[in-house]
């Protein structure tokens, strides 16, 4: 079903992924095909579109950008970066992945980048019941000094990662991703 939120966060992936100008050849062309999907569906940003939708992340660096917080997911049965579907309320992307991010980690005053980090396409069985796709927008997110994070219900465990030590089952786009610009 399509909502003014999915409308106005449709228009924002479309502006920002329009302006925005990876270096890495891949990620260029994943960004092509994130607009071609977003010109097919117009419903591409609501959970609802069963052959996939966009979704918002957060790859959450402590404030000395020594860390990475990632999420064991319980879906996944990785570790991950915290992120989720776009949901009523949203104005956009980045606002998507900062709620989602303080949501999952319980920390307040995170800061988000507005630019994609990166992006990836995930198959898995999300809340629709069926196989779908993820069409997962990264943003890069800091966390204030002090931040300590509370595990939700969303997640089987949360945890600080040294930046060049992530855990051996860390998501494999995830470990591929340089987690700086």
């Amino acid at each position: 079903m399509i909502t003014p939120t999915n409308v106005a966060v449709h228009a924002d992936a479309v502006r920002i992924l329009s302006g925005w100008a990876p270096a890495d050849p891949g990620q260029q062309a994943l960004c092509q095909s994130f607009l071609g999907f977003l010109a097919a569906r117009p419903d591409a940003c609501a959970r609802s579109c069963a052959p996939g939708h966009l979704t918002a992340s957060a790859v959450v660096l402590s404030h000395d950008g020594r860390h990475v917080l990632l999420t064991l997911h319980p879906r996944v049965g990785r570790w991950v970066q915290l992120g989720g579907h776009c949901e009523d309320g949203d104005a956009g992307l980045a606002e998507a992945a900062l709620r989602e991010a303080t949501e999952e980690s319980g920390i307040e005053d995170l800061e988000i980048d507005p630019y994609p980090l990166h992006l990836d396409v995930h198959p898995i069985t999300c809340s629709l019941g069926a196989p779908t796709r993820h069409f997962d927008v990264r943003f890069l997110g800091y966390a204030p000094p002090g931040a300590t994070p509370v595990r939700t219900s969303e997640s089987v465990d949360l945890a600080w990662w040294p930046i060049d030590g992530a855990p051996p089952d860390v998501a494999p786009a995830l470990a591929a991703r340089t987690l700086v610009r």
